[in-house]
């Protein structure tokens, strides 16, 4: 287990220089943007706009602040994402464009190149004491808002958790938070 610290995650700008993202954690480490296999970050979105082009790439994103945004993927209706919503999955590649809904957002983007990994995101909310569920592969708990301790290590908002798992876990968790928990496995 290793804590990744909200004060030690990298700032960036966009690939498309329309903004700045801040990188949680990606691999290899210290890869670019043409080389990565999984990579997750934030970022903040205070135009309507484009997004990057990222060739080959799978992406899941959610709405950590704000009202939201109306995205516009190639080939598929338009989608309205809240903070509300469930995590929405599309393809990096294809043509996307974004509508703010009502000012300034912060989103949370995992993307995973396309046939050398999967990944998948859940919205978790803790309350108490309790368990959470990590995947086997590399798992990812990003404390969004309160703070938590997961056997052992403490969490506080914008601090991550990076796991390495050969097979599935279950992990002692407590606290008053609400977490994403982010699962990453090699094809």
């Amino acid at each position: 287990m290793t804590i990744l610290r909200r004060d030690s995650h990298r700032r960036m700008p966009w690939k498309n220089g329309g903004g700045e993202t801040v990188e949680i954690a990606v691999s290899p480490d210290g890869a670019g943007l043409a080389e990565f296999d999984w990579r997750v970050s934030m970022a903040t979105v205070a135009t309507d706009g484009p997004f990057s082009v990222f060739s080959g790439i799978d992406r899941t994103l959610s709405i950590l602040d704000g009202e939201g945004m109306t995205l516009f993927i190639e080939g598929r209706e338009p989608e309205r994402l809240t903070q509300a919503s469930a995590p929405l999955s599309f393809a990096a590649d294809a043509r996307t464009s974004a509508t703010l809904i009502d000012g300034t957002i912060t989103d949370l983007n995992v993307m995973t190149r396309r046939g050398r990994f999967t990944h998948s995101m859940r919205r978790v909310s803790i309350d108490g004491n309790g368990e959470v569920e990590l995947k086997g592969g590399t798992s990812l708990v990003l404390c969004h808002r309160g703070d938590v301790e997961i056997d052992g290590a403490a969490l506080a908002a914008g601090d991550c958790l990076l796991v390495s798992n050969e097979v599935a876990t279950r992990r002692s968790i407590s606290g008053k938070a609400q977490l994403f928990c982010i699962a990453v496995e090699a094809t």
